[in-house]
């Protein structure tokens, strides 16, 4: 009898199910928390990116305000700072996660048999009312939508929404962006003045998202999330919870730094500086080294260097030097300064997000 529930539980929870990475939201290597954000951008928990257009101004944060016994340690919070009540058209504030083409073909989209597939999340807000879910098909311009209540202020409510299969249009077998999972929390009539789409069709953008509640209309609405699961199928199973390490290296695909892990990026300190080169001939006119990143990432990184003090484009040098990357790659970079001296030390960040 125990061998045949030991089988049930492997038969009815394969492992590797979540598509997304960071659903738990307890990945955040760039900052815990970040305010008077009014752009776009990657800024707390890795993988996540606010994308806003003229709607408020906000503060992100990972939280430890998680569902009780779900066994989740963080959670994602959105805090409006400055209220927008009146969006203007073309105005909106959505929270992402862009996927590669090539971990999706096992969606089959674009084939007669393309997969359903089910999204499951935990969901906590002071405002309720009707949010959308959209799933954007960046290769195709296609779009298929959905909406959910937060039935009750303040308390962590569970949903899930199923997606039916897109027989039309096959995702590109690549790096590159060709699936969007918006979760939308405010927009403009440019978004909102249609009929909802709730099956795949064309992208118009007046069907994305009708009947949204607006999150930025006032200062005092804050939103919690967590528990993100995308998997193949009509039915959600329980949230996978993967081992720290190996979320972080699916992380590090996307964006790595040098920082020890929990210390944001930018830190004023020089506990935990990595030493890119030290020793060697004074006199050298020239001297480099290299650095082997931390995992092989989606595509060449754009590079970043700090100081002790946290100031970014520059390290530790000889006075008046000039870092030169020379050679950068997907896995490595080499890099020389044009004055003699002994040692170059500080941090860097690398980063290939998919936008």
């Amino acid at each position: 009898m125990a061998i045949q529930k030991v089988i049930s539980s492997v038969l009815d929870n394969p492992g590797r199910r979540n598509i997304l990475i960071n659903g738990d939201m307890r990945i955040a290597q760039r900052a815990t928390s970040v305010t008077g954000k009014t752009g776009s951008g990657y800024y707390t928990v890795d993988r996540w990116r606010n994308t806003i257009s003229g709607l408020g101004t906000w503060s992100f944060s990972q939280s430890t305000d998680t569902p009780t016994g779900q066994g989740f340690g963080y959670s994602l919070k959105l805090d409006c700072t400055t209220a927008d009540g009146s969006p203007a058209t073309g105005d909106y504030f959505i929270l992402t996660q862009l996927l590669e083409g090539q971990d999706l073909q096992r969606l089959k989209k674009g084939t007669s048999n393309a997969e359903s597939v089910t999204v499951s999340f935990w969901v906590k807000s002071t405002k309720t009312g009707t949010y959308i879910l959209e799933f954007e098909d960046a290769d195709n311009t296609r779009s298929i939508s959905q909406s959910y209540t937060v039935d009750s202020a303040s308390t962590w409510e569970k949903k899930t929404l199923t997606f039916a299969g897109d027989t039309t249009g096959a995702f590109t077998n690549d790096n590159n962006t060709s699936l969007a999972v918006n979760f939308w929390y405010g927009a403009g009539t440019d978004y909102t003045s249609g009929s909802l789409n709730t099956s795949w069709g064309t992208r118009t953008s007046a069907n994305i998202a009708p009947g949204l509640t607006n999150l930025g209309d006032n200062t005092a609405n804050e939103l919690y999330i967590t528990g993100v699961q995308l998997e193949v199928g009509s039915t959600a199973s329980d949230f996978e919870h993967r081992p720290f390490g190996e979320e972080l290296v699916s992380c590090q695909r996307y964006f790595q730094k040098s920082y020890a892990q929990g210390t944001p990026v930018g830190n004023a300190s020089s506990t935990n500086r990595y030493y890119y080169l030290i020793g060697g001939n004074n006199d050298t006119t020239n001297k480099g080294g290299s650095y082997t990143l931390q995992t092989q990432m989606r595509a060449t990184p754009t590079m970043t260097f700090y100081d002790d003090s946290g100031t970014s484009g520059t390290m530790h040098t000889p006075a008046g030097a000039t870092i030169n990357v020379i050679l950068l790659s997907t896995h490595h970079f080499t890099f020389y300064i044009n004055m003699a001296g002994r040692e170059i030390f500080g941090h860097h960040t690398a980063e290939a997000e998919l936008t």
